[in-house]
C-alpha cells in the first residue's frame, strides 16, 4: 500500500488552527504575495490559490473590499472578475493543459461557503478523466503539488501579458492611464 503525504489537508480537515479575521482581506493587506499565494493583483480583484485545493490550479478570484453579495459588487469590480476569469483559463490552459473548468460561487452558509461574508469565484481546472478511485472509495483528494510550486508555475504568466499590453498601448507596465 502506498502513503499519500499532503500535510496541508490536514488542518482542513481536522478544523485545526482558525485564523483571526477574514483570510481573504488579511491575503489582500499582505506585502508577501508568495506566502499569502496570491498569483496576481487587478484594479479591484486579486488572484489567489486555494490554501485547501480540489485539485491543481484551483484559483480564487476575490474583491479587495469585504462583502458577500453579488449585489453589493460595483459594476467595475463584476467586470474585471469576469475578465480575471478568462486570464486564468487562458493561464491554465497554458500551464496546466486543463481540458474544462469549473467556475463558481458559495454565497451564504447553507449554499457551502467555507469564507462567509467575502465574496470569491472558485476556478477549478479539470481534465477527462481526473474522477479517479481515491474521491470514489477513500473521499480523499490527490492533489500531487505543492502550494508553493503551482504558484511558481502560475504567478509569471499573469505578469507577462499585461506588459504586452501596456506595451502595445505606448504605456510602462503598471502605468495608469489617465
Amino acid at each position: 500500500m502506498r502513503n499519500l503525504f499532503t500535510p496541508w489537508r490536514y488542518a482542513y480537515l481536522s478544523g485545526g488552527r482558525r485564523e483571526k479575521g477574514c483570510v481573504f482581506c488579511t491575503a489582500a493587506r499582505s506585502r508577501d504575495d508568495a506566502a499569502s499565494l496570491v498569483v496576481h493583483r487587478g484594479r479591484f480583484n486579486y488572484i489567489i490559490l486555494n490554501r485547501f485545493p480540489y485539485n491543481n490550479g484551483h484559483l480564487m478570484i476575490v474583491p479587495y473590499t469585504h462583502h458577500g453579495d453579488l449585489a453589493r459588487g460595483t459594476p467595475a469590480q463584476l467586470r474585471e472578475m469576469l475578465v480575471l476569469a478568462a486570464r486564468c483559463e487562458a493561464v491554465l490552459k497554458r500551464v496546466y493543459r486543463i481540458d474544462g473548468l469549473n467556475l463558481g460561487m458559495n454565497l451564504g452558509s447553507p449554499a457551502g461557503a467555507g469564507v462567509l461574508g467575502h465574496l470569491h469565484l472558485h476556478l477549478v481546472p479539470r481534465w477527462n478523466g481526473d474522477t479517479n478511485f481515491m474521491t470514489v472509495v477513500g473521499g480523499t483528494r490527490v492533489t500531487p503539488e505543492a502550494l508553493e510550486a503551482t504558484r511558481a508555475k502560475l504567478a509569471p504568466h499573469f505578469r507577462a501579458p499585461r506588459r504586452r499590453l501596456a506595451a502595445r498601448r505606448g504605456r510602462k507596465p503598471g502605468a495608469r492611464r489617465s
